[in-house]
Formats: structure tokens, sequence, C-alpha cells
């Protein structure tokens, strides 16, 4: 992939080893930090330097402690940080082992709701391990309180069931904020080369398409094509087909006010039938099962793919910024079974990125220094770290400050550039996203927004209209996650292996064949599961 010379945008938008051994023997144990005064706004935060110790998942892009991020921000606030930072692929065995020996640091940061699951919140904040939050953030925290008190719904949805608090979330307000996952995108020069310009609007019209992209030639003579492929197992590419059956995703799922697991519908078996019609046909790539997303990516390179999964299109096909312009964002498709367009949309926040334990001498501190994320500045810094390192100000010949890249910065590889400053990198961060301004190569370069405006387009005309977020992201007690947690993984594996069976044609799909899978995911607990959600969900819709 080729990164823009011009500028780097989104980057607002995203926002993912040492030993547990002896983490709590920080400068904090010397320190009696419950007495010192907290100002409830502007910087320092307190007049002395304090210490706390931190948990969270490393990138292996740099120690934290080296970076700039954190070294300026212990300049403004007074509070110095000291780190455990297993890698992300351990962090959440690291995590529970640290609960389960109580040997915690002061402030969980960046776990995501996979790692602090919604159950270990309920269960360690009943224990006093996790203390409650709502308290803290109503007299410290201006800037949430005040997004809070404007999305009354984001308060409901990080309320645990006993009404504490006990995780922050990362809220997204950016431009492609509702995007679930990377859309799908058309290859525009097969487009082009067919003389497509008219996008699908229906099943059959996509399948016709395709058909086209087999038969065609769209690559060039001789050039082995495939029209639709995937490097997930269909994991992110199966929503994008499951919502022309009228459904948002595969699983629990709510329609209004009723739940139900989706996979038991009539529209489920549809999906399978559609896209076994389509590997029968040639269209889905034959490795759609089995590749790696490199491997997919190896193809999009070589002009091979038709429709793809990614978060942007050059990062399949390997184009800039201005040659992806090209590439058109699919549409939601109408069937039979759908009459009305609907797509997966995200909820625009996430949980498990800042807790604050039991150990942790002066919480009101803790949260007065995460509040800073929840403002536009704090975005900013989070995401392209302070003034300085990754960019500057400077005058243009106009007079005018602009932002440039600092001289030595790897222009072909910003975002590892941007991973040395600030931990805002692949993991998920508290705090406010924001789409963050450019930064320019040139001081007298304008901003060159051509692809953002274009994915802004593309999002307000075919995901905005029909975006339904499947379930709300909300809090099951400790004894509802205990009761589904098997069932969820045992279904899960069984679904993935039977999706694959039905649309390779290993397991045909007849009436004798669907009622016995129907059969298993009843005995694996799919009943249950609606049982318990729907429980869930009829208490959070009565959260004040």
């Amino acid at each position: 992939m080729r990164t823009s010379k011009k500028f780097l945008w989104g980057i607002g938008v995203f926002s993912l080893s040492l030993s547990l051994l002896g983490c709590n023997g920080s400068e904090t144990e010397d320190q009696d930090l419950s007495d010192v005064t907290v100002h409830k706004e502007g910087f320092p935060i307190v007049d002395e330097p304090i210490t706390m110790t931190m948990m969270a998942p490393g990138t292996g892009m740099m120690d934290w402690e080296e970076m700039p991020f954190f070294q300026e921000l212990e300049k403004m606030t007074n509070i110095k940080f000291e780190f455990v930072t297993p890698p992300m692929t351990d962090f959440g065995t690291n995590l529970n082992l640290a609960f389960a020996s109580r040997d915690l640091q002061d402030v969980i940061f960046a776990a995501g709701s996979s790692n602090l699951t919604r159950a270990m919140e309920i269960d360690y904040g009943s224990q006093g391990i996790l203390i409650p939050l709502e308290d803290l953030i109503e007299e410290y925290a201006p800037n949430l309180s005040r997004i809070l008190e404007e999305n009354p719904v984001i308060r409901r949805n990080i309320t645990s069931p006993d009404g504490h608090i006990y995780s922050l979330p990362a809220i997204s307000e950016g431009g492609n904020a509702i995007w679930a996952s990377g859309p799908l995108w058309y290859n525009g020069s097969w487009l082009e080369t067919l003389g497509v310009t008219q996008l699908p609007t229906t099943t059959d019209e996509f399948f016709e398409l395709m058909v086209r992209f087999r038969d065609e030639e769209p690559a060039g003579p001789g050039v082995e094509v495939y029209p639709i492929s995937d490097g997930s197992k269909l994991q992110w590419m199966r929503p994008w087909f499951l919502s022309a059956f009228g459904m948002t995703s595969r699983g629990i799922e709510e329609v209004d006010g009723v739940v139900r697991y989706n996979a038991t519908t009539d529209n489920y078996r549809a999906y399978l039938e559609y896209m076994h019609q389509l590997w029968e046909e040639d269209i889905l790539d034959p490795e759609i099962f089995t590749q790696s997303d490199d491997q997919k990516k190896a193809k999009g390179e070589n002009n091979q793919l038709g429709v793809f999964q990614d978060w942007y299109s050059f990062f399949t096909t390997g184009e800039d910024e201005v040659e992806a312009l090209k590439n058109p964002m699919f549409f939601p498709l109408l069937s039979e079974w759908s009459s009305e367009r609907v797509i997966t949309a995200s909820p625009k926040m996430s949980t498990g990125t800042f807790a604050i334990t039991e150990t942790n001498p002066n919480p009101a501190a803790a949260i007065r220094w995460v509040d800073y994320f929840y403002s536009e500045e704090g975005n900013i810094f989070g995401n392209q770290g302070p003034e300085g390192y990754l960019w500057e100000y400077v005058a243009n010949d106009s007079g005018e400050q602009v932002r440039v890249f600092v001289e030595g910065i790897d222009l072909t590889n910003t975002e590892e550039e941007r991973g040395k400053i600030t931990p805002f990198y692949g993991i998920t961060t508290p705090g406010l996203g924001v789409d963050a301004p450019a930064i320019l190569v040139d001081r007298n370069d304008e901003p060159d927004t051509r692809y953002w405006d274009f994915i802004l387009e593309q999002t307000q005309s075919n995901i905005e209209p029909y975006g339904k977020v499947p379930f709300p992201p909300l809090a099951l007690t400790f004894e509802e996650s205990n009761t589904i947690s098997i069932p969820t993984a045992d279904i899960t594996t069984y679904l993935d292996e039977m999706e694959a069976r039905f649309i390779t044609g290993v397991e045909p799909i007849n009436d004798q064949t669907w009622n016995e899978f129907l059969e298993t995911l009843e005995q694996i607990g799919s009943n249950d599961l609606v049982e318990t959600y729907q429980q869930a969900y009829d208490r959070w819709s009565h959260i004040e």
C-alpha cells in the first residue's frame, strides 16, 4: 500500500512486555495521594507530581514510557504513569491473572470489551476490585459529563445492572463512525471496462454482474479473476450479504423490541442458498474459507478481485487514495426476503477502555487525566500526538498557521511513525473520536481531501439511511453471562462449520438437513440465548 504524500486523513477516526511480578512496587507506595488536591479544570491537574500505575495492551511499536504522548502529558498534568504492557495477544490472559491474584495496577487502559467484558466489570465491581465511576464523572469529568448529558443512550449503554459505571467508553463521532466494519468495495476498473454505470440494487442484479465479472475478462485476457473474495472466512463480509435477506448480523438481533436468534430463521436459510448459488457458479473465491487476509490482498494488488471487504479499498488493491476514488462502496441489496434496505450499523461506542481499580491512590486525579481525551483537543493529542513529534505548526507563504509533518517522518509509513508517538494506535482507547485535521507535507500544500470527501459521500448515501444496530451494547448480569458463555461459544463454532458446509455444498440444504440444523442449535442453547438477551434488553430499555 502506498501512503498519500499530501496529508494524513482519518487518523483521528480509529482508535491494538513487562512481567506482572512486582507491578505494584512503584513510588505510589511511598506517597499518600488520597488528600492531594485535584483541580477540576485546567492544567496541571495536581500541583505536585504524583505517580500511578497502568496496565494496557502493548502494540510493540515503542515502550510506553518513551512515548512523547506520556512524556508531554506528564508535564501538562503532573501525573506520571508506570506501565505494565503485555503484548496484545497475551493481554487478556495477563489481565485475568492480575484480577485473580488481585495484583492490579491503579488503572486499566484500552483493554476493550473483549478483554474487560461487561460480566467482568459487574463481577469485579461487586467485589470492590473495580470502583464505581459515576460520581467521579459528575464531579471531575466535565467533557464526558457533557457527552453523557447530550447522549443519554451512551450513559444507558455503559451503566451496569447494579446502577454503577465501571468502565469508560470509546465514543465515535467521525464521518465513518457508523461503520460496523470495513465496507464491501467494487473494483472500479472492472466496472469501467464492462461499461457498468449503475450499481446493482437487488440480489438478482448483483448475481448478473458477478457473472459478467467471471466471464468477460474485466482484468484482461487470460487473467484469473475472483468476482468475490474475503480473507476472514466471511466474518467481515457476511453482514453485507445478510442485509439483503433482512438481517443485520448473524446471531442475536432485536427487531421492534423482540429478540431473535436469526440463524434459526428462514431468512438465514435463504441467505445460505444464495451464497451456495454464488459458490456453485464459481463466483465466490474457492479459497474464501481458507485464505488469510494477506493472501486476499495479494490477489487485490494483482487486480484479480471484483468485490472485496476492507476498511478502505486501497488497503486491498495497493492503490493510492486518488486511484481508489474509482472504487465505489457496496450498496445494500433488496430481495424477496427484504423489501426495505438495512445494513449493520455501529453503536458508535465501545466499553472497557478505562477502569480504576481498588489500588488507585487518587481516583479523582485519574478521571481528570482521562477526561481530556473526551474533548476535541484531547482527541487530536491522543491520535496525532503532541506538537513537535509527528507534526508542527508553521506559517505558509500567506502567513497562515498550518500543520505539517516534522522533518524526518517516514512519509511512506506515517501510521507506524504515529505508533511510536502515541498509544492511540491499533487499540480501543478512551475518548471522543472525531475527524482530526489534515497534516501537510509542504507548508504551501492544500489539504487533499478528495478521498475523505468521497468516503463521506458514499457513507451518507449507502450506509447512513439504512444503518441499524443489531443489538445494543448492554450489560448482562454476572449470572446471565455465565448462563450463556458456553452456549455462545459452542453455537459460534457450530455455525461457522455449518455455514461453510452449506455454502460449499458439502452439506446439502434441504428440509431434512435444515431441521437437523435447527434441532442442533436448540440443543446447544439458542433458545436460552434468546430468553437471556430478551430479559437483559427489557431491563436495559427501562434504564433512565
